[in-house]
């Protein structure tokens, strides 16, 4: 008996991070199949209803989508995620030109640099909700740097926000002197918007200046992994200290979107 339940506990984690990493690479018909076989095995599992959740949302069916969200209420009437990814449903039903999945995503792995590449901000005079709410972890964004402000955009020219504080400044000075960026979405809400930036090239004339300086950080640590998306769906948004960014790469080994052991309910995208 021990043995039985052994065997289905380790069946159940593998399963689980099938489910995962068929979700960072973006595979959602694929994701759907096993997160579908884990619910005909444990019914009750939260996480893999939440997962199913997403990939529907992301393959543009919301009615799924709802639907697996509602049975994650119906087991666990609190659970944050569920809650969240239903409010952004009745959100994108309202708005004919927010499809899930129809916009340009960044590979995860794109992200794994070296300290003082990347970064991670939260965007301050954020676009109105029914704009935020249709962004999801990975989408692609723009950048645009004018004097000492740095504006991202969609990839459809729609305003998202600023990086604001200091480092939005430094962004911009060094975007303007040569240095090109790139940027994608790590966690949104109707009232939070984060995104990582990396630098992609550094111009010969910024030679010494890191975009991401890790000693202006008091603890430096990066918080990415599937804790990443965790943080968008449970909305659980931790700053990078007063300096307003988190360094990637400081610290620990990093990983944009890689799975996260812990028990603590996590979506995979949104969960992951």
């Amino acid at each position: 008996m021990a043995y039985q339940e052994e065997e289905r506990s380790r069946l159940r984690r593998q399963l689980s991070k099938q489910a995962i990493a068929l979700a960072m690479e973006g595979k959602w018909k694929e994701a759907v199949a096993v997160n579908l076989r884990l619910i005909e095995m444990f019914p009750n599992d939260v996480e893999a209803h939440n997962r199913l959740g997403r990939a529907y949302l992301e393959m543009g069916e919301y009615s799924h989508s709802g639907d697996a969200y509602q049975r994650t209420r119906k087991i666990d009437p609190y659970n944050t995620i569920a809650e969240k990814n239903l409010q952004r449903l009745a959100r994108l039903k309202e708005n004919a030109g927010g499809v899930a999945g129809s916009v340009d995503k960044l590979e995860p792995q794109s992200f794994i640099e070296e300290i003082g590449k990347a970064g991670v901000v939260q965007l301050v005079n954020l676009a109105p909700p029914e704009t935020v709410v249709k962004l999801a972890a990975g989408d692609h964004v723009q950048l645009r740097s004018s004097d000492a402000t740095l504006t991202v955009e969609s990839n459809t020219g729609e305003y998202l926000g600023e990086v604001g504080n200091e480092q939005g400044q430094r962004l911009a000075r060094l975007a303007q002197g040569g240095n090109q960026y790139t940027a994608a979405v790590v966690s949104s809400s109707d009232e939070t918007l984060s995104i990582i930036i990396r630098e992609a090239y550094q111009h010969p004339s910024q030679a010494g200046r890191l975009s991401f300086p890790s000693r202006q950080l008091s603890s430096p640590r990066t918080d990415l992994g599937d804790r990443a998306l965790r943080r968008e769906l449970e909305q659980d948004e931790s700053g990078g200290g007063d300096f307003g960014y988190t360094v990637v790469g400081a610290g620990e080994e990093t990983e944009l979107l890689v799975e996260d052991t812990t028990d603590d309910d996590v979506e995979v995208n949104e969960g992951l």
